[in-house]
C-alpha cells in the first residue's frame, strides 16, 4: 500500500452582496479562518466576488470582471497563500480582453505561486442561468496542478454534469476535482422537483469520483437572490466532499455561511485505481464517437 498522503480541504460556503470589495474582504477572512483550521487547499464557490448576475442579461454586469492574474483578486489571493502557506482554487469573472470574458478559477500554490487557470468549458443557458450571454468557453482543456499538498483540478458548475470533463481532469492527473458552483432552486419549482434536483445534482459527481478513483470537492453558495422583477434563485448550499468510493465525507448545512473542513488520504487514490481499474479496462479504440455530437 502506498504511504499515507493525508492532507485537509477547506471548502468557503457563504452568500454574495452587490459589493465586490466586502465579499473579496469576507472571503479573504473565510480563508484565513479556514487556515486556521489546518485547511491546506482551500476553495471559494464559483464567482463569489458578487452574486450571480446571470440570472439577467445585463451589459453593467461585464464591469465585474478582471484580469487573472493581474487584477485584484488574484493577487489578494496570492498574498494570502504565501502567508499562511495554503493552496488556494479562486473563482473568478475574468476579463481576457475587450468582448471576450471568462468563467474562470485561478490556481494558487501554498508558496503564493500562480499556478495557472482553468476555463469553464460548459456554458449553460437556462431560465435565469444565461451564462452565454457573459462567458467564452473555455479554451485551456481540462487540467490539473501540481501542488504542495497534491495534484489537483478544477471544473466549474455546470462543468459537474458531463462525465467526459472528470474523465479528462482524472486522466490529466488529479487527485482531487474541486467543483466551485452556483445553483440552486427557482422557487416556484421547488416544492414540485426541489428533491430531484438536488438528489441529481449530488449524486452525478459521487459518481464521478467512483468513476475515477478521485476525491471530488463541491463548493456551493447559499441564499435566496433575487433580481428586481423576479423570482430569483434560492441556492441551496449542501456543499460537499466525496471519497474515491462516492461516499459522502462531509456537507455543509443548506442555508448556512460554512467552512467545511475534511482530512483526505490520497495515497487511497492509488489504492483504489488499483483495485478498481476503469482506467485499465478504457477501450480506447472504441470511443471514436465520443468526439461526435450523435452517433447515425
Amino acid at each position: 500500500m502506498a504511504a499515507s498522503r493525508k492532507v485537509k480541504i477547506g471548502l468557503l460556503q457563504t452568500w454574495a452582496d452587490a459589493d465586490p470589495v466586502s465579499n473579496l474582504k469576507r472571503t479573504l477572512q473565510l480563508a484565513h479562518d479556514a487556515a486556521d483550521q489546518g485547511a491546506q487547499i482551500i476553495s471559494t464557490q464559483e464567482l463569489f466576488r458578487s452574486p450571480y448576475f446571470c440570472q439577467n442579461e445585463d451589459h453593467a454586469n461585464f464591469a465585474l470582471a478582471e484580469e487573472i492574474p493581474n487584477g485584484p483578486s488574484t493577487e489578494a489571493f496570492c498574498e494570502l497563500a504565501k502567508a499562511r502557506g495554503v493552496v488556494i482554487v479562486a473563482s473568478l469573472f475574468e476579463r481576457r480582453t475587450a468582448g471576450v470574458y471568462h468563467n474562470t478559477a485561478a490556481v494558487i500554490d501554498a508558496d503564493g505561486t500562480y499556478l495557472g487557470k482553468y476555463r469553464k468549458m460548459h456554458i449553460p443557458d437556462d431560465p435565469l442561468f444565461y451564462e452565454k450571454f457573459y462567458f467564452t468557453p473555455g479554451d485551456l482543456g481540462f487540467r490539473s496542478w501540481q501542488t504542495r499538498f497534491g495534484r489537483i483540478g478544477v471544473l466549474v458548475c455546470w462543468d459537474q454534469w458531463f462525465p467526459e470533463a472528470a474523465r479528462l481532469t482524472s486522466m490529466n492527473g488529479a487527485e482531487i476535482i474541486f467543483y466551485p458552483t452556483a445553483i440552486g432552486w427557482h422557487p416556484s419549482e421547488r416544492e414540485k422537483y426541489g428533491e430531484a434536483h438536488h438528489s441529481s445534482w449530488e449524486t452525478i459527481q459521487r459518481a464521478h469520483a467512483v468513476a475515477n478513483g478521485c476525491y471530488v470537492a463541491v463548493t456551493n453558495r447559499i441564499g435566496l437572490e433575487q433580481p428586481i422583477g423576479g423570482d430569483g434563485i434560492q441556492f441551496w448550499g449542501q456543499s460537499f466532499i466525496a471519497n474515491t468510493s462516492g461516499q459522502i465525507m462531509v456537507k455543509a448545512s443548506g442555508d448556512k455561511e460554512e467552512i467545511l473542513i475534511q482530512e483526505v488520504d490520497l495515497a487511497t487514490v492509488d489504492v483504489t485505481r488499483t483495485h478498481w481499474p476503469f482506467l485499465r479496462d478504457r477501450r480506447i479504440d472504441a470511443y471514436g464517437d465520443l468526439t461526435k455530437r450523435l452517433v447515425d
